[in-house]
């Protein structure tokens, strides 16, 4: 049985709220609550808790950490260095880097960043911020993040797709961004509920609940039709097949765009299993090839579990001018996987 619970209630208000935005377009515009779009402060304003100059030199050091345990070396507990630059979706995506290549994973040639952090106020312990650079010669949009005492950490990062650019960002007059709030109602679809609502998009394609609220694409609408596909050949193997995406307790990090809208980063999890329901003799279930590091047998009897990490940028519009939001940056692998 498939239990989306909480996700489709999220699923189900954010598409009431875009409908209703889409009957009311004409209406004047919807105000947000302080909280979620704050004014751009002045150049007196009070020192951000995270400057532009201490985002640069986090980047940079990232970039040299990074680099330095992707060689080929004998440091030991590699993994667990590994574990202290990066955080959210990026740890299981880091760690199956190395753990599939051997603990030798291709290293990384970074140009130079442009930085998007917001004005956070003195206080704020869930700090951020974002930087659009090249990562191998590819545009690459990637967040940090930083909790209370601990440091600066790699939490998402997804290459620009082909042909799609980066938004104009909202900037105050000293260069800063501003961080949309979770529940900001100002735009289409609030940060809260992006993750739920690709989710659903994912799995049930133009049919769900959520059809509309994200543009069609390989990373939306195809999915479920892969995973529809992959369902009915699996039923014709007399074998059983499913796939489900989940927002788990991912970050999602939302900047605000020129336009009043948002760009939002933020990860899922997927799920992918296939179950041997009649014959467990001749119906055999293959194991892909790209789960070899973790199954070293071709093939399994009973079931096979995949699961992967997908990390994702997505414009979204703002309730003053509806549409479908669309994802514009991508980046995944597969994390685990399990057979018996």
């Amino acid at each position: 049985m498939r239990a989306y619970g909480r996700r489709v209630m999220l699923a189900l208000a954010a598409g009431l709220l875009a409908a209703v935005t889409a009957c009311t377009s004409d209406a004047p515009p919807s105000s947000s609550s302080p909280a979620a779009a704050p004014a751009s402060p002045s150049p007196s304003a009070e020192q951000p808790a995270v400057t532009l100059v201490e985002a640069g030199g986090e980047f940079t050091a990232f970039t040299q950490t990074d680099d330095r345990l992707r060689r080929d070396s004998p440091l030991q507990g590699r993994l667990l260095q590994v574990q202290d630059i990066t955080t959210g979706g990026q740890w299981p995506l880091t760690r199956a880097a190395f753990l599939s290549s051997d603990f030798a994973p291709p290293r990384h040639q970074w140009g130079p960043p442009t930085l998007y952090v917001p004005r956070f106020v003195s206080g704020v312990t869930a700090l951020w911020f974002s930087a659009l650079a090249t990562r191998d010669g590819r545009p690459t949009l990637l967040t940090f993040a930083k909790s209370g005492a601990d440091g600066w950490r790699l939490s998402s990062a997804a290459e620009l797709l082909p042909g799609q650019t980066l938004p104009e960002i909202k900037l105050d007059t000293d260069g800063y961004a501003t961080a949309v709030a979770p529940d900001d109602k100002t735009v289409t679809i609030s940060p809260q509920f992006i993750g739920p609502v690709h989710a659903s998009v994912a799995e049930t394609g133009k049919s769900g609940v959520t059809a509309g609220l994200l543009a069609p694409g390989p990373y939306t609408t195809v999915v479920a039709e892969q995973i529809a596909k992959s369902r009915t050949d699996a039923k014709r193997r007399e074998l059983s097949y499913d796939s489900i995406f989940s927002a788990d307790n991912y970050p999602v990090y939302a900047l605000r765009t020129q336009d009043g809208g948002a760009l939002m980063q933020y990860s899922l999890s997927r799920t992918s299993t296939t179950r041997n329901v009649l014959d467990k003799t001749y119906r055999m279930i293959p194991v892909p090839a790209q789960a070899s590091w973790l199954i070293s047998d071709p093939t399994v009897p009973l079931s096979l579990k995949l699961t992967e990490v997908h990390q994702y940028a997505t414009t979204v519009p703002p309730l003053t001018a509806p549409a479908a939001a669309t994802v514009i940056a991508h980046d995944g692998a597969l994390t685990g996987a399990s057979g018996q």
